[in-house]
């Protein structure tokens, strides 16, 4: 890559990273000529959710990756958004829903999907591209989403980001052809950090859904009520019970040093961005005093692009194998 092209692809990271950052920048306040349009299923419901990528906070699949990594990552954020509507939003019997749409994967995995969204997964399944345990354990995290609404200490919320949260980014890592063991375990480090930020940014939001993502301990340990975790503005002690997990997502987004500086091409900056938006939305956290209540505290646009550079200048000296 180019000293021009370099320079070209960090501007675009850095925009990228800004919708990235986890409801830290106000849906629809930034541009997003950096998104790809998704192709047309011919099915509006499939459209309706694969056009989501054009208005997420993260960048789905900027135009400066190669066009069949986009279409890789485009169809891995449609299967993504099939299986949340489905535990979260879908009326009905949700389990049973998401029992039919594993059904669909196996079938996609030989061609015979039904879904125009599995579907669109069979090119990059059948050419050995992405494998299916991470989609896997993407439902069994919605099907987690039906029973377990509280958390009893870090290790349970780590094992829910398990399935949550990481499987993602090793699709990515497929899709790019980078997946190794340690760039994987890098990248679960950076994602467990990215789901817990959203968790703690979205307090007021999961308590009103009937779900508490803050582990329970630590609630208890500083005295929040139920009643706190709704409260506006929130109380000393939940402000100091969501600090807690902030700190800890921060040193879990070091691994990104490492992970960015062992990546070449596109797919580096690409991730940069991520863990960007991951240090920006803390950031916005501790600006706000770690009060979730008043909908989730905005990063500064120079603090995405200072991550982004420091996360590429350092992880250059950071890399593994």
């Amino acid at each position: 890559m180019t000293q021009g092209a370099e320079r070209l692809a960090l501007r675009n990271i850095v925009h990228g990273a800004q919708r990235l950052a986890l409801r830290i920048i106000e849906p629809g306040a930034v541009a997003a000529p950096a998104i790809a349009t998704p192709r047309r299923t011919g099915d509006p419901e499939s459209q309706a959710l694969l056009a989501r990528a054009q208005s997420e906070n993260f960048p789905v699949a900027p135009r400066w990756l190669p066009r069949g990594l986009r279409d890789d990552l485009l169809a891995i954020y449609g299967f993504a958004r099939l299986v949340d509507e489905a535990g979260d939003a879908a009326p009905g019997d949700r389990l049973a829903r998401l029992d039919a749409i594993e059904s669909d994967l196996e079938r996609a995995a030989r061609g015979a999907a039904q879904h125009p969204l599995l579907r669109r997964l069979t090119p990059a399944l059948q050419a050995g591209r992405l494998p299916l345990a991470p989609f896997r354990q993407l439902i069994a995290a919605n099907r987690r989403d039906q029973f377990v609404v509280r958390y009893a200490d870090w290790e349970e919320l780590l094992g829910y980001c398990a399935l949550s949260a990481n499987p993602v980014g090793a699709l990515v890592l497929h899709a790019a052809g980078a997946a190794t063991p340690t760039r994987v375990a890098l990248s679960d480090s950076v994602c467990t950090a990215l789901q817990v930020l959203e968790h703690c940014q979205d307090v007021a939001e999961d308590r009103a859904n009937g779900r508490v993502y803050l582990p329970a301990d630590e609630l208890a340990r500083f005295g929040v009520r139920d009643a706190d975790l709704v409260a506006q503005p929130a109380p000393e002690s939940l402000r100091r019970a969501n600090a807690h997990p902030v700190a800890r997502s921060r040193a879990l987004l070091a691994s990104a040093l490492p992970l960015v500086g062992s990546l070449r091409g596109a797919v580096r900056f690409a991730v940069a961005g991520y863990a960007a938006g991951g240090f920006a939305a803390a950031d916005a956290l501790q600006r706000a005093h770690f009060d979730p209540s008043g909908g989730a505290p905005r990063a500064r646009r120079r603090d995405v692009a200072r991550h982004a550079v420091s996360i590429l200048w350092r992880g250059r000296r950071r890399a593994q194998p």
